[in-house]
């Protein structure tokens, strides 16, 4: 049981990882016309598309929304930090 558990934190872990590497992509495309530029169709759709992949983290985003969730930053920051596995252990 919790076997099942891990795997399934870990899954949403990996998604939620996912998205926000995707989110980064974003930023660039969003400042264009901002800094004077066009969106071409091409970006259009990748825009497009980018909305569509946050749209899926709806139920993280009201999980912060509830009173108190933003107490639940740190913790989702520890969650996301891929540093915390790689790290080696205290010399002893």
């Amino acid at each position: 049981m919790l076997k099942r558990l891990k795997g399934i934190v870990d899954r949403e872990k990996k998604y939620l990882s996912d998205e926000l590497a995707h989110t980064q992509k974003m930023m660039p495309l969003l400042m264009k016309p901002r800094n004077g530029g066009r969106w071409t169709p091409e970006e259009k759709r990748e825009l497009v598309e980018h909305l569509k992949r946050l749209s899926g983290m709806g139920p993280y985003v009201a999980l912060l929304l509830l009173p108190g969730g933003l107490a639940l930053l740190p913790l989702l920051a520890w969650w996301l930090d891929r540093r915390r596995d790689r790290r080696p252990p205290p010399p002893s």
